[in-house]
């Protein structure tokens, strides 16, 4: 029964009449994608491989070898994607619609294969205005300015990548454009004292905070144009209820994040840039997270918390060819540490790292409905040489050394 309804709801498209004549229903597009994979050492990565971030630290063995310089295949088809385009009458002025997206990436490791949710929102549109109510992209993953790499990554950790429930207010003045949102957590979610989990954003009673601002130039035949953007984020975790001596603690750990971007697209090229600045990028699987760097009250263990924060910064360039096109993508990503000493815990990726970059190169090549799509990509990360012995009491590495992962990628699509 749960697979005929599968089925129903997804490949079958629906229209219906409402008694004043007007149409709405729903229709399908999407695409099957397989993925062949090689790296030339282990990798920090999700779903066996196939979200990668960066090399694996050396582990040497008893002999001094190092157990992570192992390289590895895989081929996977859980990218695939279903996208449900769904459509209604209009109320009074108010255009409505509706949109759904899902794929089989699964929820974690042991769910790999599983069908799991990635949008579903919606939309009310006025003349100059829109509202959006549901799970989509973070504000901070601009759908017009994003990296085209072949891998699933889409440029982490580089390109703050996350999905959220969230109510989204845009309002259009010509070319430019401001949205506001209010966001909370569901996948991409913040971590702290009992792992990852969405509680600490939801025990803070408010959602996170972002203002995100747009302008796109064209010339006179539209054959080029430019767009600027630039967002601002604002989150309060509450990390902790109560304190291991059992008393009531509701401490905040809030946090500040600012991005920039910028496109230039001609019929010739499309050259996109990148850049991130803040704190607490953990939920954006990205480097940063906060940590513990005061105590308040020794006897009942009250604590406060700063953010460890990250730059980063990336450039993207493709040709527009429909049929035969190439691209280059570079990314760089620094541990800035906190601006407080830190004196416990640390919640956060890669505290160890001083800092990762990415140079990858993707051919794509288009048939009607079937694509195929060779990448190169190298990822470099700098770990603190010594361990704890090289990083700081600001969480800043003081000694690196460079590991570095080649991975070789091949997409194989086709469109529907």
């Amino acid at each position: 029964m749960y697979k005929k309804l599968l089925f129903l709801m997804f490949f079958v498209p629906v229209v219906v009449y409402s008694q004043d004549g007007s149409k709405f229903g729903i229709k399908f597009h999407g695409f099957v994608k397989s993925d062949l994979l090689f790296d030339s050492r282990q990798t920090v990565d999700v779903r066996e491989g196939h979200f990668l971030l960066y090399p694996k630290n050396e582990l040497p063995d008893i002999e001094g070898n190092d157990i992570n310089a192992k390289s590895s295949f895989n081929l996977l088809s859980i990218q695939t994607r279903l996208k449900g385009f769904i459509t209604g009458p209009d109320i009074g002025k108010i255009k409505t619609s509706a949109y759904l997206e899902g794929e089989f990436f699964g929820m974690n490791n042991a769910d790999i294969n599983g069908f799991r949710l990635r949008h579903a929102f919606i939309k009310l549109k006025w003349e100059t205005a829109s509202l959006l109510v549901g799970q989509y992209w973070h504000p901070f993953f601009a759908v017009n300015c994003y990296p085209g790499t072949v891998s699933f990554n889409t440029g982490s950790p580089f390109q703050p990548f996350s999905r959220n429930p969230q109510i989204r207010l845009t309002k259009n003045f010509g070319g430019f454009k401001v949205m506001l949102t209010a966001i909370s957590q569901l996948d991409f979610v913040s971590t702290g004292p009992d792992g990852a989990s969405a509680r600490y954003l939801r025990n803070s009673s408010v959602p996170a905070m972002n203002i995100r601002a747009e302008y796109v130039f064209k010339n006179t035949g539209k054959t080029n144009s430019l767009l600027l953007g630039a967002s601002l984020n604002y989150k309060n975790l509450v990390p902790r209820l109560q304190t291991d001596s059992l008393y009531k603690t509701s401490q905040t750990a809030t946090s500040m994040s600012v991005i920039a971007y910028a496109k230039f697209k001609s019929k010739a090229i499309t050259i996109k840039a990148y850049g991130f600045y803040g704190g607490d990028a953990y939920n954006y699987i990205m480097l940063g997270g906060y940590a513990v760097t005061g105590v308040t009250d020794l006897s009942k263990n009250f604590v406060e918390y700063s953010s460890i924060r990250n730059s980063s910064y990336w450039i993207d360039f493709n040709t527009n060819n429909k049929k035969l096109a190439w691209g280059l993508f570079a990314g760089y990503t620094k541990n800035l540490g906190s601006a407080n000493e830190i004196v416990g815990s640390k919640y956060a990726r890669g505290t160890d790292i001083d800092f990762v970059y990415r140079v990858s190169g993707r051919l794509i090549w288009n048939m009607n409905k079937f694509r195929i799509a060779p990448e190169l990509e190298y990822t470099a990360a700098a770990y603190a040489r010594r361990g704890d012995f090289d990083i700081d009491k600001y969480d800043k590495v003081t000694g690196s050394k460079t590991v570095a992962n080649l991975r070789v990628l091949m997409g194989f699509y086709y469109f529907f």
